[in-house]
C-alpha cells in the first residue's frame, strides 16, 4: 500500500479502538486495502509525492474556532511561503474553503465559512460528539467541527484530490482527532454510533434520496443529530422537482424537494424534531471563481438576465439546512 495512504488509515483504526465506533474495524480495514488495490485515481501517488514536498513548519498559532488558520506569515520565510503555494496549487481547483496558512490565503470557489456560519447557531453542542461528516469535500468544515470542540471527527469523501486537499491542511497541523477516509456512504456498514452527522451539499445528487436518508440514519445512535443541507425549492408537501439533463449546468442533479417534502421524507424515515434551521440563496459572493479555483462558477450557471433563474430556467440554487433527531 502507498506509505502516506496507509499512514492516514492505520492513524483512523487507532482512534477508533475502544469507541463505540469500534465495531467499523470489522469492515474498514478491508475497504481500505480494496481501494489501494484498485480504487486509486491515476495520479494519486503523483498526488503524494507532492504532499511529501511540503516543508515543515513551526506554526505559532491554530484557529479553527472562527476560521482556518494555521500560522501567520512570519513564522516561515518568503522562499518557504513561495514553495507552499506553488506545491498547493498543484492540487487545485480548491472548491471549499477558505484557508489561511502561514499568511498564504486559499481563497476557494466557495466560502464554506458562509454555511458553516449559518448551520453553527442551530445545532446542538459539539463538544465531546463524536461527529461524520458525509460528502466533506477538502474537510473544511470538519476542521471548523474540531474548532467547536468535537472528540472525534470524520470524513467521508469518495473524490480523491478532497482527500489531498485535506491531508496538506493536516500536514501543518497534525491531529489525532481528524480523519478523512475516501468512501461514499453507500459503502458505509450501518455503526449506529456517532453523535452528530453532518451531510451538506449531497442529496440532490443521489438518485435515491429516500436511501441516502436511511443511511445517514444508520450512522446515528439513538437520539442523535443529522444535520441536512440540500437544494430546496418553494411548494407543499407534494413538490419535487426534477430537473432534466443538467441543473445550473451540473449533470448529476436529481431531486430538489421542498421544506415541506423533506420534512415529510425524514418523518417517514423515523426522525423526530425536525426544524428548519435556516434556508437562503447562495450569493455570487458565495460561490465564484477564483485564482484557487479558476473554471466556471455560479455567475457562468444564471441567466444573465434574470440571476432568479438558471441558465436552463429553473429556480436559482435554493439551500435549506434542517435539524432532526434519529429516534
Amino acid at each position: 500500500m502507498n506509505k502516506q495512504a496507509q499512514s492516514w488509515f492505520e492513524s483512523t483504526y487507532r482512534s477508533l479502538l475502544g469507541t463505540p465506533l469500534a465495531h467499523w474495524l470489522e469492515t474498514l480495514p478491508q475497504q481500505m486495502r480494496e481501494f489501494d488495490r484498485q480504487g486509486k485515481h491515476g495520479e494519486f501517488d503523483k498526488w503524494c509525492r507532492m504532499l511529501e514536498k511540503l516543508p515543515q513548519t513551526a506554526p505559532s498559532t491554530t484557529n479553527f474556532s472562527n476560521a482556518v488558520t494555521i500560522g501567520h506569515a512570519e513564522d516561515i520565510d518568503t522562499y518557504t511561503a513561495k514553495q507552499i503555494s506553488g506545491l498547493l496549487k498543484q492540487f487545485m481547483p480548491w472548491r471549499k474553503g477558505p484557508y489561511a496558512l502561514h499568511g498564504i490565503d486559499i481563497d476557494t470557489e466557495w466560502r464554506s465559512d458562509f454555511k458553516w456560519n449559518r448551520v453553527a447557531p442551530h445545532i446542538s453542542d459539539l463538544r465531546d460528539r463524536v461527529v461524520l461528516d458525509v460528502g466533506c469535500g477538502s474537510g473544511y468544515h470538519m476542521w471548523r467541527m474540531l474548532g467547536a470542540g468535537a472528540r472525534g471527527v470524520y470524513g467521508i469523501d469518495p473524490t480523491q484530490l478532497f482527500m489531498i486537499q485535506f491531508q496538506a491542511i493536516k500536514h501543518f497541523a497534525p491531529d489525532n482527532n481528524i480523519h478523512f477516509l475516501p468512501l461514499g456512504i453507500e459503502q458505509m456498514q450501518p455503526l449506529n454510533a456517532f453523535d452528530t452527522v453532518f451531510s451538506m451539499g449531497v442529496l440532490y445528487h443521489r438518485k435515491d434520496p429516500i436511501a441516502f436518508l436511511e443511511q445517514l440514519k444508520h450512522q446515528l445512535r439513538r437520539g442523535g443529530e443529522l444535520i441536512l443541507e440540500t437544494l430546496v425549492v418553494d411548494g407543499d408537501e407534494n413538490t419535487v422537482l426534477m430537473p432534466g439533463e443538467r441543473y445550473a449546468q451540473m449533470r448529476n442533479v436529481w431531486f430538489l424537494p421542498s421544506v415541506d417534502a423533506l420534512k415529510k421524507w425524514l418523518e417517514r424515515l423515523g426522525f423526530v424534531d425536525i426544524t428548519l434551521a435556516d434556508i437562503n440563496h447562495t450569493t455570487l459572493e458565495e460561490q465564484r471563481a477564483t485564482e484557487w479555483m479558476t473554471g466556471q462558477s455560479l455567475q457562468d450557471f444564471l441567466n444573465p438576465e434574470d440571476l432568479s433563474l438558471t441558465v436552463e430556467g429553473y429556480p436559482a440554487p435554493q439551500r435549506a439546512v434542517l435539524i432532526a433527531t434519529r429516534k
